[in-house]
């Protein structure tokens, strides 16, 4: 049953959202790489994520990919490091989106691409102006059914770090977007 606020989700929907997520996992999974060299979690991860997007059924392939994913972050040796993996481990957890309107869950759609803006500006010497410029470009990427999925959850409010920023402004401008949005 459905709590009032609350609403369904299509497969092909999940689909979408877990399409984005893992374009931009995957952007930033080499910085993971160099960095760890020979830990395969993150990269599971995404590979879970596509397995997922390209038709195969939600299994607990991506829930446990992802939580592997999450435990490479927290080890990494470099912010650059721990957000690519984590980035991967949204990609997979995005299978698992939850249909209640909470904006937490707003995270777990555009979490991944606030990583790799973020990873961009660290891998730019921490340029801001490159962040920006990701999410301008994360904006464009959101197609029509992803910007719908957006809109029924609440927008995200505040957060103190640059990814929290970052999530909020993309948030903001996905919900926005109207036929900018990819096909």
């Amino acid at each position: 049953m459905t709590a009032p606020g609350d609403f369904d989700l299509t497969t092909d929907e999940l689909r979408e959202v877990a399409r984005y997520a893992v374009r931009h996992a995957e952007d930033v999974l080499p910085v993971y790489e160099r960095a760890v060299p020979g830990d395969p979690r993150p990269r599971a991860a995404v590979d879970a994520a596509w397995t997922f997007v390209r038709g195969a059924a939600r299994t607990k392939l991506q829930r446990v990919t992802s939580l592997d994913a999450h435990r490479a972050a927290r080890s990494a040796p470099t912010e650059a490091a721990r957000l690519a993996a984590r980035a991967a481990g949204d990609a997979a957890a995005a299978a698992y989106l939850h249909p209640i309107a909470k904006a937490t869950q707003v995270g777990h759609i555009l979490r991944a691409a606030a990583n790799a803006a973020r990873v961009a500006e660290l891998e730019a010497g921490g340029d801001e102006a490159i962040g920006d410029s990701q999410v301008d470009r994360s904006r464009r990427l959101a197609t029509p059914v992803l910007v719908d999925v957006l809109r029924r959850y609440p927008p995200l409010t505040g957060g103190g770090s640059r990814v929290a920023r970052l999530m909020s402004a993309l948030d903001h401008d996905v919900r926005g977007a109207d036929s900018e949005a990819a096909p």
